[in-house]
């Protein structure tokens, strides 16, 4: 296993720049770009390497791991006083708890769920 392994790799197409865009949140800023998708990824792959490598050499400490990370399902997130109430409205008014609905609102914002069906 490659240092490199222990991060999330994503590449995907972007609409604006019209090419796929490679990145490696949590572990290094900027991504790579280009035409062909396993290219991308690959390029992506050794930028990661060579970025821990440049890490090591200056003693900096590596970021928590990100790939294959579980998690609670729990999140706390601030909103402030005003919204917290409003959105508790909005959920009466729908007729569901303020954790359903919060939960439905944060689905539709995410593509990943955009199109899928509970």
């Amino acid at each position: 296993m490659k240092a490199s392994d222990k991060y999330l790799k994503i590449v995907e197409w972007s609409e604006e720049d019209q090419c796929y865009v490679g990145t490696c949140p949590g572990l290094m800023l900027g991504g790579i770009h280009g035409d062909n998708e396993a290219n991308v990824y690959k390029e992506l792959c050794q930028a990661a390497e060579e970025w821990i490598v440049i890490c090591e050499e200056d003693g900096e400490p590596l970021p928590s791991a990100t790939a294959g990370k579980e998690y609670s399902g729990k999140f706390v997130v601030r909103v402030g006083k005003e919204l917290h109430k409003s959105l508790a409205i909005e959920a009466l008014r729908q007729g569901e708890s303020l954790n359903s609905y919060c939960t439905q609102r944060l689905k539709e914002s995410t593509p990943e769920y955009r199109t899928k069906k509970d």
